[in-house]
């Protein structure tokens, strides 16, 4: 993943040069992010990555500006959001998709030795109890804990209070723990 400092160096390469390598790297960088988020709204992948494309598309016609946007990963997903729910508006004709309605299916990595520690087996228990968690629980999680944005970021993305985020994380957490522990104990007995 790409560092604050990388990003605004970015931003203003792209911004005041139109260096295309930039925005490459920009795009190489952000793209699989979006497209997971895109696709929890739209689920469907070829429109998911039309509107990721989309999102690109005018953040190029539009880099003169880009320089000015404090966090652009959070402009990037509510870009992305917008888009995907303007695409629905727009195509579908009826309801708009709540966030908290959306189905994300989230992966765990294993990126250090604690986790590479884990089994298959402790993975897949974990995916499911997150798969289990309520809509909107699931979705804070998973922008917490998979695509590293901050609590503050999340609220205006949501249009939610921080403290919501908290108590949200703290009951998946809870819920999460709480079934692997059972397991471990039982495997123990």
């Amino acid at each position: 993943m790409i560092s604050l400092h990388e990003s605004k160096v970015l931003q203003i390469k792209i911004s005041q040069h139109g260096d295309q390598q930039a925005f490459g790297q920009m795009y190489v960088a952000y793209l699989p992010l979006l497209l997971k988020f895109a696709h929890s709204i739209i689920k469907n992948q070829e429109l998911s990555e039309e509107i990721v494309s989309d999102v690109f598309i005018k953040i190029w016609q539009n880099r003169h500006d880009i320089a000015k946007i404090e966090n652009f990963k959070l402009y990037l997903y509510i870009s992305t959001k917008n888009t995907a729910l303007n695409y629905l508006s727009r195509h579908f004709r009826k309801e708009t998709v709540s966030l908290e309605e959306m189905s994300l299916n989230i992966l765990i990595g294993a990126y250090n030795p604690e986790q590479l520690l884990i089994t298959s087996e402790a993975v897949k228990k974990i995916n499911y109890e997150i798969q289990k968690l309520p809509a909107r629980c699931k979705l804070i999680f998973k922008l917490v804990k998979e695509d590293g944005l901050r609590y503050n970021d999340i609220a205006e993305l949501l249009n939610i209070s921080v403290k919501t985020i908290d108590s949200q994380m703290a009951i998946a957490l809870k819920k999460i723990s709480s079934a692997i522990n059972f397991d471990l104990k039982k495997r123990q007995h």
